[in-house]
């Protein structure tokens, strides 16, 4: 998974629309670029720290807690998103993608040997969560923005493993299921003519 985002970062397209604005609001492809390195460099910063104390939730309580699901783009915790993003990838293209790259090859290394461990980030509230989950939170981000930056530059979508997506749609059902209700996710998924306009997760 990270392997694949590693090659869309490095791809020439990517370096070509740097400056350019994505597909997503008020986020450059440098960018939206910086956010999906990042969701790499997350794994082995989080592993680093020391195990936390605070008690573990699971997954899908973790996205019930989460305050950015469904807000505003100018809170100042999406702003924090978007200038983070900026940030990250300060140093440019090819710089960026290098650093990728460098970071999968340390994985390849560590996570074999990674307990399942409690791991927490600082912006999170008193809680923690399994570093398996954590893992499918990551998986979560690098599909979804592999996406954004690929249809930003005009790339197709990378192709990621079906276990990997599987985790992802089951996340993101999850999510919608709190968000518009069952009766709409239903009906989205099996009666077109009866389907709300969206019953998106994000």
């Amino acid at each position: 998974m990270a392997d694949t985002a590693a090659k869309l970062l490095a791809a020439p397209e990517v370096a070509d629309g740097w400056l350019r604005p994505s597909a997503l609001a008020k986020l450059s492809v440098q960018g939206l670029a910086g956010h999906l390195a990042g969701q790499v460099f997350f794994v082995p910063s989080v592993l680093a720290e020391p195990v936390p104390t605070e008690p573990a939730i699971s997954i899908h309580e973790y996205y019930a807690r989460v305050s950015w699901i469904g807000s505003e783009l100018d809170t100042p915790f999406n702003e924090a998103i978007r200038s983070g993003g900026e940030e990250e990838a300060a140093a440019g293209p090819a710089a960026l993608a290098a650093r990728v790259a460098a970071c999968v090859e340390e994985l390849r290394g560590i996570l074999p040997a990674s307990p399942d461990r409690l791991v927490r980030r600082p912006t999170w509230g008193p809680w923690s969560i399994s570093f398996d989950d954590f893992i499918a939170s990551r998986l979560l981000e690098l599909v979804v923005h592999s996406d954004d930056l690929a249809h930003s530059v005009g790339l197709p979508t990378p192709e990621f493993p079906a276990p990997a997506v599987e985790t992802v749609v089951d996340l993101l059902s999850r999510i919608a299921l709190r968000r518009h209700g069952a009766t709409n996710v239903l009906r989205a998924l099996s009666r077109s003519e009866r389907a709300p306009v969206s019953i998106s997760a994000l």
